[in-house]
């Protein structure tokens, strides 16, 4: 894996740690969302326009990423209401690079190297790690669930991302993902609770959102999409820090012997 996609790819999962615990953090982590993806799409849109670069294929892929991201963001709207982060996030995070790893394999038919496969491996047995094997069940299947959704954009913006720029891309993609959020969150609720979230924390969730997953379009430009997965879903180490700071989690022996994992399958990664 080139050192420059490794750097992208860490450093969007520093920041889907970071706004994945502010939108946690919330009162009404629904009528973040909806905020932070209409700010996320508005605040990159100058962007988006001044390096604009699409063709026509790439209609099909926006669809299928914008189906995909929707039902990401409904998931973990969902899963936020009634789950910690601690049990949510490790497991949505940790099983989409082994589904994007089967996904490539099966689906694209791509080889796949042993190195890639013991590393992705490592990455998934940390995040177990990371989450606890003595936690209860609940919050499993919805962060499977997630992962899943995860796995299917990864494979379809690899794609996807051959026929746009990186920020233009990913503007046509959330742009009806976030439209959709708002009417939803208006129609059930009203404007003021939208309003109640026009804060810091929600714009900070916005930028971070927007721009993990433009970094990520980055490193799948440079890297397969089996080991940019895995290296991203470090963050669920990074998480676990934030989660212990500001959302007042425990941060056991047992999580700290996840992250080491973890930092073992991301170097193996690296040299694969």
């Amino acid at each position: 894996m080139p050192a420059t996609a490794l750097g992208l790819a860490l450093g969007a999962a520093i920041l889907h740690a970071t706004w994945n615990v502010l939108l946690r953090g919330s009162e009404d982590v629904e009528a973040r969302t909806a905020v932070a993806l209409g700010l996320s799409v508005i605040l990159f849109a100058p962007a988006a326009v001044a390096t604009w670069s699409a063709d026509r294929a790439v209609v099909w892929y926006v669809v299928a990423s914008a189906l995909c991201e929707g039902v990401y963001f409904s998931l973990l709207v969902a899963a936020y209401k009634r789950r910690e982060l601690s049990v949510v996030y490790p497991v949505a995070r940790g099983s989409a690079p082994v589904l994007v790893l089967l996904g490539s394999a099966v689906v694209l038919g791509r080889a796949v190297s042993s190195g890639e496969v013991v590393g992705v491996c490592l990455v998934a047995a940390g995040v177990v790690l990371v989450r606890g094997l003595r936690h209860g069940a609940g919050g499993i299947l919805v962060g499977l669930a997630i992962g899943c959704a995860i796995a299917a954009y990864t494979l379809v913006d690899k794609q996807g991302i051959r026929h746009a720029g990186a920020i233009p891309y990913l503007e046509l993609v959330l742009a009806p993902v976030a439209l959709a959020a708002l009417l939803a969150a208006v129609v059930r609720r009203g404007v003021r609770p939208l309003c109640a979230e026009l804060r810091f924390a929600t714009l900070a969730a916005a930028v971070g959102s927007f721009g993990a997953y433009v970094l990520v379009l980055l490193a799948l430009r440079l890297a397969t999409a089996p080991a940019v997965a895995a290296v991203r879903e470090t963050s669920v180490v990074f998480g676990a820090g934030l989660a212990a700071l500001f959302l007042r989690e425990r941060v056991t022996v047992e999580r700290l012997t996840g992250a080491a994992a973890v930092a073992c399958g991301v170097a193996l990664l690296a040299l694969s």
